[in-house]
Parts: C-alpha cells; structure tokens; sequence
C-alpha cells in the first residue's frame, strides 16, 4: 500500500511550528513523524495532504491510481498494536476512535483525487472501531512523549560503533549507546545510558567534557558544544548546535543554543538562536500549573502540565542574558531583545524590546533569514520567501500567526 498524510482539525494546536511545516516533519525521539512511519511501513515514499502556502517549500507527493493506499493521521505515532490495526483494515474502511480517524485504506483513484483535492473524505468508508492509542493533542506533547520515543526508535536502528571515541570518554552502559559513522566522542565526556539511550547520529560531535544523561538523540552533523549538560529526554535535530545546560527539550534542525543558559521542556523550531546566557523558565514558583496561550483566541489556558518552557517557532531569536516566562510561545520570525520577561504570547514576526513589541518588517526578516541559512550552505527559495510574506500578511491583517 502507499502512504500517505493527513492533518485534521486540531492542526492549530501545533503552531506556531506547523505555521511553516506539515505536521508530519514534527520532530519527536530520533526522527519526524514521517520518518517512523516510512520506517514502521517500510515505504520508500510518501504523499500528503499539503496545505497552499506550503506548496514548493515541501512536497506533497502523488499516488498511483492502481495501487491501494493508506492514509495516517499525522498526529499519531506507529507502535506495533496500531500497525495490526491498519494492516488488517480492508479496502473501504477506516480506523476511528472517538471522532477522531486514525487511518484508513482506499482505492488509488479516490486517494488521488483526495490529494489533488486537498482534503481526504472518510464519511463513506466503513467505521473500524480502534480501543485508541496515544497520539499528539498540543504541542508540549513532543517533549513529554520524547523520551518514550526516543527509546522506541532506537530499538529500531542499527546499532553501531563507527564513530570515533576518545579513550578518555566515559560509556556507561554502553549496549544501550549507539555512534553512528563519521560522529565523534571528544575525551573526558560521558554517556550515561543507564536510564535510557544514546544515540549520537552520522556525522555529529560531542565536544570534551560534556555529560549526556539519557535517554538522548544527537542527530546527523549536530554539535554538543564543550562543557555541556543535556538530560534526560532531549533531542538535538541535525545540525544544531547546543551547549550550557538542557532537559527534555526538542530542537528541530539548524538551532544554536551554544552557550551557558538553561532550557527545559521546550520545543525549538528551525534556525533559531539563543543568545549567550538566556534561560527558560519551566516551573512556577508557586508550583501550579502552568497556563498557555491557545493560538488562534490568544487566550491563557491551563495546560494541566506543571512543567513548560518555551514553544518557539522558527527563525526566533533571543539577545544575550535574556529570560524567558514559562509558558511562552513565539511565532515565526521574532527577535526578543528584552532584559525583562517577555510577553508570553509573541505573535509572528515581532521585534521584542523593552516594555514595547513593534513589527518586524518582512524585507528585514527576510534579510536575516537569507545572511543565517548561507552559514549552512543553504539558499532562500522563492517559495520559501512565500511562505514567509503569507505569514507576515496573516500577521498583520487579523489572523493568528
């Protein structure tokens, strides 16, 4: 069967970082959503339901009309128990728990005319009760569910001792540590793998004297800057670079946070930097729970979480000695320069000073995006630039972003 993505009507509860990706390239343990289930599948491909102003920056794919396809709700992760479910869902049915849709299995033509579409219709499939399963409901869930599924995925890689290891490091419980080729364990670190696993990915660095407690997923071309603390329950996304100190967070790719600070259950978009010595804030002082904004009313709730950090979105970034309110979630492009605790909601494209949020105008944005993404070899697409004019418009003509 071919695969493809569905988002349904929760989407929301996941910006601002579903503002400039598909749910299914969320990040959570090792790999995106996709990814586990490309992997639990074993599906080359994939399509998806890709929303307009993503097209050109993401690919939604195609589907063959002779070949049957399943459809997956983004919001849920594959473990063995739901992966019998759908394999033994025949043509013209649907997997349901409540009113959600788990996952459904179609001819190719209506799939193909879905996808061009752009919404999937399930109200004519045959309803499969599921007993349900644990999926995504807010955002703060990829870092609670983190380590979990850290230790799921990497039950289901190779392990490996390809990299290089100072013979200086220390490796506690080592069958439970996986170094991927080309990766590198700088002397006088240590990976304790005792309450979870290792994972340090192709290519990536582990700089002298840092502690990795687990479990913990250091991702392709990553760097863990020298000195560093990453606890329990953190993924560090390709080609970041983090350091100071950190605990059960998730940094989607490209994001520096290299210097002392403190974050903690938090999850960090694509190409975002902390300047040197901002902390997060994850805990109330009174010890109640915590209360975040819903992003399209803008109004506090109560998360019914006691510990949250920050939700930021991509291309946000801090000046140095900043701090950060628990409970804060940031839109696309935001610059935070305030000594002061920030508002808790920032709104897209925001520049942040001292008692005063003012726009950030898109040219200038749009520069800065440009002058970071070139230090990775990597240049701004039209459509990229779209996507982030859209937002900005969203922005300032009344809509949530």
């Amino acid at each position: 069967m071919q695969l493809c993505f569905f988002e349904d009507e929760k989407l929301t509860n996941f910006h601002p970082l579903t503002l400039t990706r598909p749910l299914d390239d969320l990040r959570i343990g090792i790999f995106t959503i996709a990814e586990k289930w490309r992997r639990a599948l074993d599906e080359d491909s994939f399509s998806r339901i890709l929303r307009t102003n993503l097209s050109g920056t993401f690919k939604g794919g195609s589907i063959d009309k002779g070949d049957s396809c399943v459809w997956i709700n983004s919001r849920y992760l594959p473990n063995d128990q739901l992966l019998k479910e759908i394999d033994n869902l025949s043509e013209g049915t649907c997997l349901q728990s409540g009113e959600d849709v788990i996952a459904a299995h179609t001819d190719g033509a209506s799939s193909q005319q879905w996808l061009e579409e752009g919404t999937p219709d399930f109200s004519n499939l045959l309803v499969v009760q599921s007993m349900g399963y644990e999926c995504l409901e807010h955002l703060w869930d990829l870092f609670q569910m983190n380590g979990r599924s850290i230790k799921d995925d990497f039950e289901h890689i190779q392990h490996v001792r390809k990299g290089s290891i100072s013979l200086d490091a220390s490796l506690l419980k080592e069958g439970e540590i996986t170094v991927c080729e080309d990766a590198e364990i700088e002397a006088q670190t240590v990976l304790d793998a005792r309450e979870g696993p290792i994972y340090i990915g192709p290519g990536a660095s582990v700089l002298v004297g840092s502690v990795l407690r687990g479990p913990v997923a250091v991702c392709e071309n990553a760097i863990i800057k020298a000195g560093s603390t990453i606890n329990e329950d953190t993924t560090v996304g390709p080609v970041c670079k983090v350091g100071g100190e950190v605990e059960n967070t998730v940094f989607h790719s490209y994001s520096n946070k290299a210097h002392r600070g403190y974050i903690g259950n938090s999850v960090v978009g694509q190409w975002c930097n902390f300047g040197s010595g901002t902390t997060v804030s994850n805990l109330k002082t009174n010890y109640g729970n915590v209360r975040v904004a819903d992003w399209e009313t803008g109004i506090d709730e109560d998360s019914g979480e006691q510990f949250i950090g920050i939700m930021m979105g991509d291309h946000c970034k801090t000046a140095i000695n900043s701090v950060i309110n628990s409970g804060t979630v940031t839109g696309v492009s935001c610059n935070i320069l305030s000594r002061d605790f920030p508002p808790t909601l920032i709104r897209s494209f925001s520049w942040v000073g001292s008692n005063v949020v003012q726009p950030y105008q898109l040219d200038k944005a749009i520069r800065a995006m440009k002058r970071m993404m070139i230090r990775r070899d990597i240049e701004i697409t039209d459509a990229y630039e779209d996507m982030m004019s859209t937002i900005f418009k969203q922005r300032y003509h009344g809509h949530p972003a």
